[in-house]
């Protein structure tokens, strides 16, 4: 299972930027932990050194649905600003999303249909007379590229595989960017309330309730250990 997630300061000032790198920090940490992969594949650098604006990233892995219950939605920090210390402000808050609907582009050689032709201008020998250049077409989107730098059709071939997939990748991309500039909508939409998961301090504890079976369970057995020593 694959998902893109955006990590958002919105339009949130310097201090929600800072929340931002800290909180991608714990997200991949915490990632790690249940084995899901991240890729970062877009980055908007911050105002600050150690700041970010926002940031995307492609999730890989089983229990990514499960994982990310804890985390989709707006985040809280609780903390006095490091960069305006008469700032009375002390709830910073910045959004967790997934971004829908966007297909990738998966990259596969058989997928793409050759064609050989003349190259094209002046030359040598072979120009005009011996089919050398080659048009590589990339069937599922359509993208194509025409290469004639060599005499080999061969070495052709080969360099027109290599463009037309940096090419291929390139509208992946600018479509990524769409649909990131879509999505602005939803930085709007930072909640300053009901956040799923609040920090505090300048060390970015983590602050939430373990409301887990086993937690109780544990919590539970202690209590009785602990009465029957009493009444011993």
């Amino acid at each position: 299972m694959e998902k893109l997630i955006q990590i958002t300061s919105g339009r949130g000032p310097l201090e929600c930027q800072w929340v931002v790198a800290r909180v991608l920090k714990t997200f991949l940490e915490e990632a790690k932990e249940n084995r899901i992969d991240c890729e970062i594949i877009h980055r908007e650098n911050g105002d600050e050194n150690l700041t970010l604006k926002s940031v995307t990233l492609l999730l890989k892995g089983k229990e990514i649905t499960v994982f990310l219950k804890n985390w989709l939605g707006s985040v809280c920090w609780t903390g006095k600003s490091t960069f305006r210390k008469l700032h009375k402000r002390s709830n910073w808050f910045i959004g967790i999303f997934e971004l829908e609907n966007l297909d990738k582009t998966d990259f596969n050689e058989k997928d793409i249909k050759f064609q050989t032709t003349r190259s094209q201008g002046s030359g040598g020998q072979n120009v005009n007379k011996v089919n050398t250049a080659v048009r590589a077409t990339h069937l599922p989107t359509g993208e194509s590229v025409f290469v004639q730098d060599s005499r080999s059709q061969l070495e052709n071939k080969k360099l027109s595989v290599i463009r037309l997939k940096e090419k291929v990748m390139a509208v992946y991309i600018r479509n990524l960017e769409n649909k990131m500039k879509e999505t602005w909508n939803l930085h709007m939409q930072v909640q300053r309330g009901n956040p799923v998961r609040t920090f505090s301090g300048t060390d970015f504890k983590r602050n939430y309730v373990d409301k887990s079976f086993k937690k109780q369970r544990n919590v539970l057995k202690n209590e009785l250990k602990n009465y029957k020593n009493d009444l011993n």
